[in-house]
């Protein structure tokens, strides 16, 4: 069964933006802490960003803080990643996930229960 379906990736120019969505239809998502994680070629899936519900709580890894900045629209039951100045290194396949009600402590993927099918971000001149 599928849980998250994410849209929004694209092949773009370095400094240009993408913005992420990912939304369910079986899940409700205020009640769960959300994240985004992506896989570059031959990499580990590595922790992105995560926000609690209410918004209380937001975690970027540092090489994004500052370009990329998680929401949630909880009336759409969908959350978003915006990705600003972005980089070659930003690269890769990215995917939504979904938590407990708080962002897990070690951000590591094996802490989130439910998964999307991931969209590919290329950013390329």
């Amino acid at each position: 069964q599928v849980h998250l379906v994410e849209s929004g990736g694209g092949v773009v120019q370095p400094g240009g933006s993408l913005k992420l969505s990912c939304a369910s239809t079986v899940l409700t998502l205020p009640s769960h802490a959300v994240g985004w994680f992506r896989q570059a070629p031959g990499g580990e899936r590595e922790g992105v960003s995560c926000i609690n519900p209410g918004d209380a709580y937001t975690y970027y890894r540092d090489s994004v803080k500052g370009r990329f900045t998680i929401s949630r629209d909880d009336a759409k039951n969908t959350f978003y990643l915006q990705m600003d100045s972005l980089k070659p290194e930003d690269t890769a396949v990215y995917y939504c996930a979904a938590a407990g009600s708080n962002c897990p402590p070690n951000g590591r993927p094996y802490e989130y229960r439910y998964w999307g099918q991931g969209t590919q971000v290329t950013v390329s001149s």
